[in-house]
């Protein structure tokens, strides 16, 4: 008699689907046993039943064992995996920004004006619209920055004028003092300078050759 080919779906009948469980999970203990056995293989098998028995095969000493060893394998691979890939993904990375680096050297080159004879009217009118740009965002930071700092020195200004005024209110400052000029500063006595001494030594001065009738510059009487 031949069998027909099982169609591969649920079994609805229940009994027949226990008959079959049955069968089929004694005959993959069987053939978990004699691949250990024939190919001196670690194996270990963990079954449920649909009421949720356990049945279980192991050809090592114990399941837990065989247990362990797997978590210890799955995680190193699972380990060496993630390191590969981090370096893929690392290499990557890199060659991506060499090439937006190599993208960046260039485009500064351009704007300073430096290797455009390989630069089409295009890329030339590109190139001028975005210096331009740049200009006029320049332009417009410089003027709020200075727009920021004369607001700053009014705002000093005013602070130092009602500073002045209040000192004023309190009479602690008086009126600006006026600086004069030199021409207008007389001289100021010295403390305790010493009187001029006076000297009854008349001196005259007289024009001519020494042994002659000498004139002198002196008045008569």
């Amino acid at each position: 008699m031949v069998r027909g080919k099982t169609e591969m779906k649920r079994i609805e009948n229940a009994t027949s689907r226990q008959v079959t469980f049955s069968k089929r999970r004694n005959g993959l203990l069987k053939k978990a046993f004699e691949l250990s056995v024939l190919c001196d293989a670690e194996v270990a098998l963990v079954v449920f039943s649909p009421r949720g028995r356990l049945y279980e095969f192991a050809s090592a000493a114990s399941l837990e064992k065989s247990i362990d060893r797997y978590k210890a394998y799955t995680k190193d691979n699972a380990n060496n995996t993630t390191v590969q890939q981090d370096i893929q993904q690392i290499k990557a990375d890199t060659v991506n920004l060499a090439k937006k680096l190599e993208a960046l050297e260039d485009s500064k080159r351009k704007i300073l004006g430096e290797n455009l004879g390989g630069c089409s009217a295009e890329e030339l009118h590109s190139l001028e619209v975005k210096i331009e740009k740049s200009l006029r965002t320049i332009r417009g930071k410089k003027t709020q920055v200075l727009e920021q700092q004369i607001a700053k020195l009014k705002e000093k200004e005013k602070t130092l004028l009602k500073d002045n005024e209040d000192l004023r209110e309190k009479g602690i400052l008086e009126a600006p003092l006026v600086v004069p000029t030199l021409n207008c500063v007389a001289p100021l006595p010295l403390r305790d300078a010493p009187e001029p001494v006076k000297s009854d030594v008349e001196t005259e001065l007289y024009i001519g050759l020494p042994g002659r009738n000498r004139c002198s510059n002196r008045p008569s009487g």
